[in-house]
């Protein structure tokens, strides 16, 4: 489909008895899926090279499974970007180490995988070798407080694996320099769909309400236009998923029973408001954002507890927080924590968003969209053309002086571009060669903010300015 316009923090700390103990135990298994079963003397089952999906078409809830990034689904479309930038600024920094601390990429890894916090990360360290670095519970050792911090799978259909938690955390270990798609990590299995047919497994998921089918702008979406792969590239941005992030622990805290896409709910709420509207106020400025947050916090502490905010969830159900920042002054509490600029020595999770927001490349404007699948060859003789989760058959030319920009899509054909102004290629699945010669402004295949590509075809890039 062509249109003519464009169509980390701290993890969600749930309670224990909302998790299965941990059963059984394992080596983290490197070569495919793992799956850790009780009782606590089984064996692990290890699914072979040729196997990946064996362990998980055999997983039962509560089960772990070991995977890699790149075999998870969404069952969102949307994120809040500047989550994942705060993240991603944070672990692209050194204040945590100036501050006798190791990196957060390191706690959050350990976290996510159940094995509690970072122990060490020795120079050298990187995410993608966790034997380079140690968590202060080794694989075994799992506790429920652990447990409760990992990330959750359904398995569907053929023992493809849906994430029902952990988007942003995860889309943020993928992005970051270190992690990557091939980034192992393991998730709690909590339920076992594969049996089940297409049409009954999407009820399923929408019965159990571990699927979001609305977009960044509330209004409804199928199955269908949901991302097949994680990564900054293949989610829309909803800004009120950001703002609610860091109202966290001032208008909200999440409750011990959190409902699945809590944050999703508050905005919502805020959106149907008319509150904090994206435009009333400058999400590249501090002060401005700060703003934003403030009031949007505040009307949240304010409503009386048992409105019904979203899905009939009440305020109270949902974590309202009164007083406002725990009745600490606007300069203390989390606020005042989160108003910490970059310049400080330890910068509250908005600075560091803001930073990384500026350092990334500047996308220009799209004038053509694309999107869903497109059957033929595709000319960019002028303007912008963006592909957006889009599946291209064919041929893409880009002419002198115009841009293109593909994000999130998949596409199988050749590209030639010469002397195009723009070229941007993120988070795509591309089959055939690339031919991209004297970009005039820029070509972006990598880096900040830039969801890794997967290339199969010869590439012949010659006289382009990089970034």
């Amino acid at each position: 489909m062509m249109t003519g316009t464009v169509s980390a923090a701290p993890s969600r700390h749930r309670h224990p008895s909302r998790r299965a103990a941990l059963a059984a135990a394992s080596a983290l298994a490197l070569g495919g899926l793992t799956a850790v079963a009780a009782p606590a003397t089984a064996a692990p089952v290890v699914a072979g090279q040729a196997g990946d999906r064996a362990a998980a078409l055999a997983a039962r809830p509560g089960d772990l499974l070991d995977v890699t990034l790149d075999q998870l689904h969404p069952t969102q479309s949307a994120i809040g970007y500047d989550e994942v930038y705060y993240k991603l600024g944070r672990y692209a920094s050194n204040k945590d180490q100036l501050n006798g601390n190791i990196n957060k990429r390191f706690d959050d890894w350990c976290s996510t995988n159940g094995q509690g916090t970072v122990a060490a990360a020795p120079a050298g360290a990187t995410l993608a070798d966790p034997n380079s670095f140690t968590c202060t519970l080794a694989v075994g050792q799992e506790t429920e407080a652990s447990r409760a911090e990992m990330k959750t799978a359904v398995v569907g259909p053929g023992g493809e694996l849906y994430l029902t938690d952990g988007h942003h955390t995860l889309t943020s270990l993928l992005e970051t320099a270190d992690g990557g798609p091939k980034l192992h990590i393991r998730l709690i299995v909590k339920a076992n769909y594969s049996k089940l047919a297409k049409a009954e497994f999407w009820q399923a998921m929408q019965e159990h309400k571990w699927v979001r089918l609305v977009n960044e702008n509330s209004a409804p979406i199928t199955v269908d236009q949901l991302p097949t792969r994680l990564g900054l590239a293949n989610f829309h941005d909803d800004p009120y998923r950001s703002l609610v992030y860091f109202t966290r622990d001032i208008g909200y805290t999440v409750p011990d029973a959190a409902a699945e896409f809590l944050e999703f709910q508050w905005g919502d709420w805020l959106r149907a408001q008319g509150i904090a509207l994206p435009g009333s106020y400058d999400n590249k400025d501090l002060a401005s954002y700060l703003g934003a947050v403030r009031t949007a916090s505040q009307a949240m502490s304010a409503i009386p507890g048992d409105t019904v905010i979203s899905g009939g969830a009440t305020a109270d159900q949902l974590g309202r927080l009164t007083p406002w920042n725990a009745g600490k002054k606007p300069t203390g509490g989390e606020f005042g924590k989160l108003s910490a600029p970059i310049t400080e020595a330890k910068p509250g999770k908005l600075a560091y968003a803001l930073d990384f927001r500026a350092k990334l490349p500047a996308t220009p404007a799209c004038t053509t969209t694309v999107t869903g699948a497109h059957n033929g060859p595709l000319t960019v003789a002028t303007g912008t053309t963006c592909l957006l989760n889009a599946r291209q058959n064919g041929p893409i030319v880009v002419r002198a002086g115009a841009n293109l920009v593909v994000r999130g899509s998949d596409v199988n054909g050749p590209l030639q571009a010469v002397g195009a102004g723009t070229v941007q290629i993120c988070g795509a699945v591309w089959t055939g060669p690339l031919s991209i010669v004297n970009t005039r402004d820029r070509l972006t295949l990598t880096g900040p903010g830039c969801t890794p590509d997967r290339f199969t075809g010869p590439q012949q890039l010659v006289g382009n300015p990089v970034g």
